[in-house]
């Protein structure tokens, strides 16, 4: 008997730590770099989420784009005034499907600045469909950080 209370318990104990364990970070993403962007983007969110998923925890992640990082985000370079970056070109294609990813499967909220959008020439039909358009970065990082969120920069 003193076996199953004990049980019954730890397993309480466990879940009250994982109602407990959501963790909250917004990247404020403007690099323009692709090794920064996939070192510090594509590889870093995966480990830290698997490393709050492997203690029993969560981690919500968004992401702010603004700066040199909307060219990470267009639905086809060509159109845009990135298509004359070599670097970017050639392994677009792999982070358009590696980004992709981690909205579908990591649960990544990706949001661009309508700002620098039109600073860069760009409309919402040149931006990949997952990513929400906020009114400015700043206004993105402040509610992200008044909800709880840890602030992680990624620049150049």
């Amino acid at each position: 008997m003193k076996k199953i209370v004990l049980y019954v318990l730890m397993v309480v104990s466990v879940m009250l730590q994982a109602d407990e364990g959501v963790n909250k970070v917004v990247y404020d993403l403007t690099t323009s770099n692709v090794a920064n962007f996939e070192k510090k983007i594509l590889k870093g969110i995966v480990a830290n989420k698997n490393y709050y998923e492997n203690k029993l925890g969560e981690l919500e992640v968004a992401v702010v784009i603004h700066g040199g990082a909307y060219r990470f985000f267009v639905q086809n370079l060509d159109n845009t005034i990135y298509k004359n970056d070599k670097v970017l070109q050639k392994e677009y294609a792999s982070l358009k499907k590696r980004i992709k990813t981690m909205s579908d499967t990591y649960d990544v909220k990706f949001f661009i600045c309508a700002v620098g959008m039109k600073k860069n020439k760009l409309d919402k039909a040149q931006i990949v469909e997952f990513v929400q358009i906020i009114p400015n970065s700043t206004i993105g990082l402040i509610d992200k950080q008044n909800e709880g969120f840890a602030y992680i920069p990624v620049g150049d």
